[in-house]
């Protein structure tokens, strides 16, 4: 990991449309502002919700506040979009980086080794920032982690990409989620009937606490598994060939959009007739989870692209770009910032003026609005993380 001045996020610009190789390509404005829009849901914006639902006593923003909390189990809700959605982005982003840098005479191998590094060094920072710099016991430390997920599911789709054509890669997509369907239809944990799909019952949360070492977030249980990272990869699949769609220079904006649209659509669909067989769950990442996301993936890039890149709205969406430059920056930021603190050493007074009940309301909103700033400082300084 490293902080660059003058660095993109991105390993390197990108452009939609132009095939001009003397012309400088530019970056996808919408790319960033959509995972700005994704990190601004896990920086606080679920906080204002849920203060404005508990504050008001109204139903509506009680509604919009469920939809901010994930299911215990089989379901789906808003909130289950967010961590999917940023490994499909970085999907999108492999054919400008890794696919230009092929275009430019890099060998395989040299490519290979840097995603493999990357994805490493994601894992291990997932690592790091589930458990700390302190030396525990193995027993005592939680391996499976959302940066380490991206990590993994980001290396292996990019290694597919890497050797592989466009076609391959769609038959990846789809051999990985029919084949975890086929897997978890057929097996079970040792004394559960086959197909069992409960946390105790299931394969995959078994043979997780048979393999994985240290401890599970949930004891028989981890989210963010070795086994459920397999249809992960199919999520940063779909993000890849969604990216090579939007690279074909000779297509219209308009068209690319479409297309992004209505197989979000057709996905969206799929996914539904698919949980009739086999529940649409975050937890085990299941493959109608994988199609439900991808559809809402495909449906919201399609609309950014179309309205920002294709239409040149691009102003209304600076508030989101900013955040999405710095993405993983202010993600592992609460490690080395108390934003807690700094939030009420700055507005703790307006809360006061404000009085019970909405002073919670002004300060989650303050508390989202402290971390933009700090954003927008880094933006301007152009100081950028990059892994």
């Amino acid at each position: 990991m490293s902080v660059l001045t003058g660095s993109p996020v991105q390993p390197a610009p990108i452009s939609a449309t132009n095939t001009n190789e003397s012309v400088k390509p530019e970056r996808l404005y919408s790319l960033d502002a959509l995972r700005g829009f994704d990190m601004f849901w896990i920086m606080g914006a679920e906080g204002i919700f849920h203060h404005l639902a508990e504050a008001s006593g109204s139903s509506f923003f009680g509604a919009i506040a469920n939809q901010l909390t994930h299911p215990e189990w089989n379901g789906f809700h808003f909130y289950d979009l967010i961590f999917p959605l940023f490994l499909f982005m970085a999907g999108v982003s492999t054919p400008y980086s890794v696919g230009r840098e092929l275009e430019k005479g890099k060998s395989r191998q040299q490519l290979l080794g840097r995603v493999i590094k990357r994805g490493l060094l994601l894992v291990l920072i997932g690592v790091i920032y589930n458990n700390g710099l302190e030396i525990q016991p193995i027993s005592e430390i939680r391996f499976g982690s959302v940066l380490g997920r991206i990590g993994l599911a980001y290396m292996f789709a990019n290694i597919i990409y890497i050797y592989s054509k466009e076609r391959t890669q769609m038959i990846c997509f789809w051999a990985i989620i029919i084949g975890y369907w086929l897997l978890l239809k057929f097996t079970s944990a040792p004394g559960f009937a086959a197909g069992d799909l409960t946390m105790e019952g299931n394969f995959a949360s078994y043979l997780d606490r048979s393999i994985m070492p240290g401890k599970l977030y949930l004891g028989i249980h981890d989210p963010e598994g070795l086994v459920s990272t397999l249809p992960a990869i199919s999520t940063a699949l779909l993000g890849i060939l969604a990216g090579n769609l939007l690279k074909k220079g000779a297509m219209p904006g308009q068209k690319k959009a479409g297309l992004l649209a209505i197989t979000g659509v057709v996905f969206l669909v799929l996914a539904q007739l698919w949980n009739l067989d086999f529940p649409i769950n975050k937890n085990l990442w299941t493959s109608s989870f994988v199609l439900q996301v991808g559809g809402l993936s495909l449906l919201l890039l399609a609309a950014f692209y179309y309205i920002i890149d294709v239409k040149g709205y691009k102003s209304w969406a600076f508030f989101f770009k900013v955040i999405g430059m710095n993405s993983i920056l202010i993600y592992i930021s609460g490690h080395f910032i108390n934003w807690s603190y700094t939030n009420n050493s700055f507005f703790k007074w307006l809360g006061q003026l404000a009085g019970e009940p909405y002073n919670a309301v002004l300060l989650a909103i303050t508390y989202v609005f402290i971390k933009w700033l700090f954003l927008y400082f880094m933006y301007k300084k152009k100081v950028f993380l990059r892994v």
